[in-house]
């Protein structure tokens, strides 16, 4: 505080110097003219000066602390990217075998060549599902026809569960090296040394651009997750039409043998009816 002193002692010779009352003289010169209230408003002025000097002085306090604050919050780690940086697995291209020219299309789907190719691609892949005509379907039992037609209903919804999962993988994986971009430069920015970079309002958008970037990567998380579920119906309605399939069938089974026992019974209480020995 020597500074802060001999500062304070400067402010109050200058002060004293500026509110001293003048001296009055006499008539001739002769004798000095006391006046009391000058010198009453000297003290006051002086007591005033005292009081700014210590506000000044607290306020000065008060700025060092802010300040000694502000340097110690604005220190950083030192060589950041050997501290935190590591590396992550990358979105590989999916690859496959093509012997009969029937997984190209495929392939290219999957790898985000585009929606349009994914339906051709699946079913180039896969044996196409002939078709009952009318007649046929009317010459079967309607029990049987009935299963036949759950049977093309598993079939058919699981061509458009895989054709949508299809079309999910190749939106993620074209976009997988687009976001591995951003991450890569969110990084880069997050472990950077640079003032510009580091700054509460650079701090606070990289912040919102990662929360941003996790939210589009649950996103897509939630839509495989909904794919596998899709998948998982599909399955339990596959098992449910089999178990249908199979009790139904039982049940057929016991009322046509109750019905032909009841038959063979009727005929044999009447063949031993009408029965005579020769």
């Amino acid at each position: 505080m020597g500074h802060t002193s001999r500062t304070s002692v400067v402010i109050v010779l200058g002060s004293i110097l500026l509110t001293m009352p003048a001296t009055s003289y006499g008539q001739f010169g002769v004798s000095v003219v006391y006046d009391p209230t000058n010198y009453s408003n000297a003290v006051l002025r002086y007591i005033e000066l005292e009081q700014q000097l210590a506000q000044l002085e607290q306020t000065y306090q008060q700025v060092w602390n802010h300040y000694q604050l502000a340097v110690q919050m604005a220190k950083k780690l030192e060589n950041m990217p050997a501290r935190y940086r590591a590396a992550f697995s990358e979105w590989r291209p999916f690859t496959a075998n093509d012997i009969y020219g029937n997984t190209s299309g495929w392939v290219r789907a999957v790898n985000g060549a585009g929606p349009e190719i994914v339906s051709p691609a699946y079913q180039q892949a896969t044996n196409p599902l002939l078709s009952y005509s009318r007649a046929d379907l009317n010459a079967i039992n309607p029990t049987d026809a009935q299963n036949l037609k759950s049977v093309y209903a598993s079939l058919e919804l699981s061509d458009g569960a895989n054709v949508s999962a299809l079309t999910m993988v190749g939106n993620i994986r074209s976009n997988a090296q687009m976001v591995q971009r951003q991450i890569n430069h969110l990084e880069q920015d997050s472990l950077s040394e640079d003032p510009a970079l580091n700054t509460e309002i650079s701090v606070l958008n990289k912040i919102n651009a990662s929360n941003v970037l996790g939210l589009r990567t649950l996103q897509d998380a939630n839509n495989l997750r909904v794919a596998a579920l899709e998948q998982q119906v599909l399955e339990a309605k596959q098992q449910r039409d089999s178990q249908t399939a199979n009790l139904n069938f039982a049940m057929q089974m016991r009322q046509h043998a109750t019905e032909n026992l009841d038959s063979l019974n009727s005929n044999l209480d009447q063949s031993l009816a009408n029965f005579r020995l020769p």
